[in-house]
C-alpha cells in the first residue's frame, strides 16, 4: 500500500516503559523484524517494527505514571494543521502540537472529547504502514468508549466518517464508514465489567492462529486478558504485553 485516504488508519504506535523488552516480545510475537528509527521530538528513542519487509508499527518511549503504556492508532491526514483545528472545534483537546520526522511525516496527538487519544500521520514521504491485514500487522482499530453518541458527532466532523450501527446482542456495535469503506469500529462500554477503564483504541493485529499466537505471548512472559473466543469477523483474544500494554488479535474462526 502506497497511498493512504485521508481519515484512514496509517499506522500504529506502541508507547511504553521499555524499548528492549517490547522488541523482546513482539519481535518472535508477531515475526516482526525491529529497526531503529531516528530520533524524534518528544521521544527519546523510537522502533520501527517490519513484517514480510515493509513497515507495520513502531514503538517509543513516553509511558509513565499518568500515561500508561498503551497501543494508539494514527489516522491519515494531508494537514496536520487543519486536522487540530478540526479536533478543537469539535470538542478534543490537542495533546502534542504537529511536528516533523523529516523525510518520513508530519504528526500530532490528540484526546477526543471521552479522552481517548490518537494521532494523524501526514506524509512527509512515509504514508504510513505498508501491509494490513496479513499476520502481523494492523486488521482492524476499534474505538471503546463512554461517550459513543458523542463520537459519532466528533469522528464524523473530524475525519468525515459515518456509522453504521448494527445490534450485537446486548449493545450496538458502530463500524466507521469512510466514501463506503470500512475503516474502524466503536464498542460501547455499557455494564459493569468494564470498570474504570477508561475510553480508548484498541488495536487488532491479524494472525493465522489466535490459539497459537495467545500461547506464544504467555510464554515471553505477556498475558492473556481475554481468552481466544469467536466472533462474526473471526477468532480474537486480548493480550497484555510484558509493560502493561493491551491489544488484540484476530485470526480465523476454528473450524467445528
Amino acid at each position: 500500500m502506497t497511498d493512504i485516504p485521508p481519515g484512514a488508519p496509517a499506522w500504529v504506535d506502541l508507547v511504553t516503559t521499555d524499548l528492549p523488552g517490547a522488541a523482546r516480545f513482539y519481535a518472535p510475537l508477531f515475526g516482526w523484524a525491529v529497526a531503529e528509527a531516528d530520533r524524534q521530538p518528544p521521544a527519546d528513542g523510537h522502533l520501527v517494527f517490519h513484517q514480510q519487509g515493509k513497515p507495520v508499527a513502531g514503538a517509543g518511549l513516553g509511558a509513565g505514571p499518568q500515561r500508561p503504556p498503551a497501543w494508539m492508532p494514527y489516522l491519515a491526514t494531508d494537514d496536520a494543521e487543519r486536522a487540530c483545528q478540526r479536533v478543537t472545534a469539535a470538542g478534543g483537546r490537542i495533546l502534542t502540537e504537529p511536528f516533523d520526522v523529516p523525510g518520513s511525516r508530519r504528526t500530532a496527538l490528540f484526546a477526543d472529547p471521552a479522552g481517548a487519544p490518537f494521532g494523524v500521520w501526514q506524509s512527509l514521504g512515509m504514508p504510513g504502514a505498508e501491509v494490513f491485514d496479513v499476520p502481523g500487522s494492523l486488521t482492524w482499530p476499534e474505538l471503546t468508549t463512554r461517550e459513543w453518541d458523542r463520537a459519532k458527532e466528533f469522528y464524523g466532523s473530524v475525519f468525515g466518517w459515518t456509522a453504521d450501527d448494527q445490534p450485537m446482542g446486548p449493545i450496538t456495535y458502530t463500524t466507521w464508514q469512510l466514501d463506503g469503506r470500512p475503516v474502524a469500529g466503536m464498542m460501547p462500554m455499557i455494564g459493569e465489567d468494564w470498570g474504570d477503564l477508561p475510553s480508548h483504541w484498541m488495536v487488532y493485529f491479524a494472525v493465522s492462529d489466535t490459539d497459537a499466537v495467545a500461547d506464544e505471548a504467555q510464554r515471553l512472559e505477556g498475558a492473556v486478558s481475554v481468552p481466544p473466543t469467536d466472533l462474526t469477523r473471526g477468532r480474537f483474544a486480548v493480550l497484555t504485553d510484558p509493560q502493561g500494554a493491551f491489544f488484540s488479535i484476530l485470526g480465523a474462526t476454528l473450524p467445528a
